[in-house]
């Protein structure tokens, strides 16, 4: 079973906030970007998962769950992928303007960032996609640190982080046979596996992402986890 962290500031929205109102006025100031979080290697090995998995040539429509400065995005747009076909929500407003506004210098304007609180509300579709439902109708979501965030919320009266909801949230986007791709540094493959693989979820572990490893006591271990899924049909067998 895995065991929760403690909740922390960083799991707060004022948190995220204040930090991407820092890094907006320091890019309008100077040009900077701000922080790759986790750094550019976890970026890279991402971007070569989707491309073995969900190659630039396919016509997928990717949504990145709190994207931040929008550093993942634009390194799928400069491995080929469609900006127009891609997506990306943060629940900080002054992320979404600084994603906004690093597209404009990246020629990455097609990309489509938005305001949305993962937990409580839906994501917009694209402009191209069936606007009649919305769910089930991406084929690849992306998480990187954001459920590390989420996990660090106020516990409720059950001792639950606001982290529980979103295994059922990222699975209703997905179409069936779509992937969810998470990278983390709070929890383990198997931690991510034991919340992720569910019967409510539909979810089936599909692959992962080998990252440097360290030992310590005999055991060995990753600073970060990334751990694919996908989602099966539930008539269908996910072996």
């Amino acid at each position: 079973m895995s065991i929760e962290p403690e909740s922390s500031k960083l799991g707060t929205k004022q948190h995220w906030d204040d930090v991407y109102q820092l890094e907006l006025e320091n890019f309008d100031d100077t040009g900077d970007e701000g922080e790759v979080w986790f750094g550019e290697e976890s970026v890279e090995k991402m971007v070569d998962w989707a491309v073995e998995h969900m190659p630039p040539s396919e016509p997928s429509t990717i949504l990145e769950v709190g994207s931040g400065n929008g550093t993942l995005l634009f390194a799928l747009v400069d491995a080929g992928y469609n900006a127009e076909r891609l997506s990306g929500i943060d629940y900080s407003a002054d992320a979404v303007k600084l994603a906004t506004s690093i597209a404009s210098t990246r020629r990455a304007d097609g990309i489509h960032f938005s305001t949305c609180d993962f937990l409580n509300e839906e994501p917009a579709l694209l402009p191209h996609m069936d606007q009649s439902s919305l769910l089930a109708c991406w084929d690849l979501l992306l998480d990187k640190g954001t459920y590390d965030a989420i996990a660090l919320g106020e516990k409720d009266d059950q001792g639950r982080s606001p982290a529980y909801q979103y295994p059922q949230r990222a699975a209703r986007l997905l179409k069936d046979g779509g992937f969810f791709l998470i990278t983390s540094c709070n929890f383990t493959e198997d931690e991510l596996k034991a919340s992720f693989v569910t019967p409510d979820t539909g979810f089936v572990y599909h692959s992962r992402i080998k990252h440097r490893s360290f030992s310590f006591g005999g055991v060995s271990g990753s600073v970060v986890s990334s751990v694919a899924f996908r989602k099966v049909a539930p008539s269908g067998v996910g072996h």
